[in-house]
């Protein structure tokens, strides 16, 4: 599989992630029918800023609503951040009430 169209495929399922709720990267991977791509997931969404869209990238976390990816933000904090300005409650760098704002892209496209 090319890696650009997978990429590609990442960015438009993350793109419709609904604001204040989050997704996981295996998530992600399920839906594109690439289960056990969970990595490639997260390397697509951190050069999601090379892309010339708004991916909000900050949405995605691992499977236990940790903030995984928050060093590809340009800062520790901003990701927890971002969330928070959402209204999602981060604690620790993980996400409190995980199963009430997980949204599953195989649900909801």
């Amino acid at each position: 599989m090319n890696n650009q169209g997978f990429f590609n495929r990442v960015y438009e399922v993350v793109k419709q992630v609904p604001y204040g709720r989050i997704t996981t990267y295996g998530a992600i991977a399920a839906y594109l029918g690439s289960k056990g791509a969970a990595r490639m997931v997260g390397w697509a969404l951190n050069g999601s800023y090379t892309s010339g869209e708004n991916i909000p990238a900050h949405r995605v976390v691992n499977r236990s609503g940790l903030l995984t990816g928050k060093r590809h933000f340009g800062g520790t904090e901003v990701m927890k951040q971002l969330l928070e300005s959402e209204g999602v409650i981060v604690e620790e760098d993980r996400i409190t009430r995980f199963d009430e704002l997980f949204w599953d892209p195989a649900e909801h496209l």
